[in-house]
């Protein structure tokens, strides 16, 4: 009985095996195509505004699911709505570019401020 004793080193058992005309180039474009359908940001949002009884608010929608619906002004103390559609927008607006940029969607009584919204 004979047996083989040569040891093969395993990726170039692997290349044999597999060399049916792909390119170390095809691979790695393949591989830089995989990556960027993976890590590719499929976000799809939208601000819209929203009458309520007392007033205005706005709804942040992310391919067509509802995330943040917000129908009180954020940071005070009173449960009170945004006078005016306008102002709604305005905070909706702010909280929108925070998202894109993903930093956390809160709202400080300052941004308040400087946006000019009636509290």
């Amino acid at each position: 009985m004979i047996t083989n004793t040569t040891t093969k080193f395993f990726w170039a058992t692997i290349q044999k095996n597999f060399s049916f005309g792909i390119s170390k180039e095809k691979v790695l474009l393949l591989g830089s195509l995989m990556f960027f359908i993976a890590c590719h940001n499929k976000q799809n949002l939208n601000l819209v505004s929203l009458k309520t009884p007392t007033g205005w608010g706005y709804v942040i929608t992310n391919n067509g699911k509802i995330i943040i619906k917000q129908t009180v002004i954020p940071v005070i103390s009173e449960n009170k709505s945004f006078y005016t559609e306008e102002e709604a927008l305005k905070v909706g607006n702010l909280v929108l570019q925070k998202l894109k940029a993903d930093l956390s969607p809160t709202v400080t009584r300052n941004e308040l401020i400087v946006l000019a919204i009636k509290t």
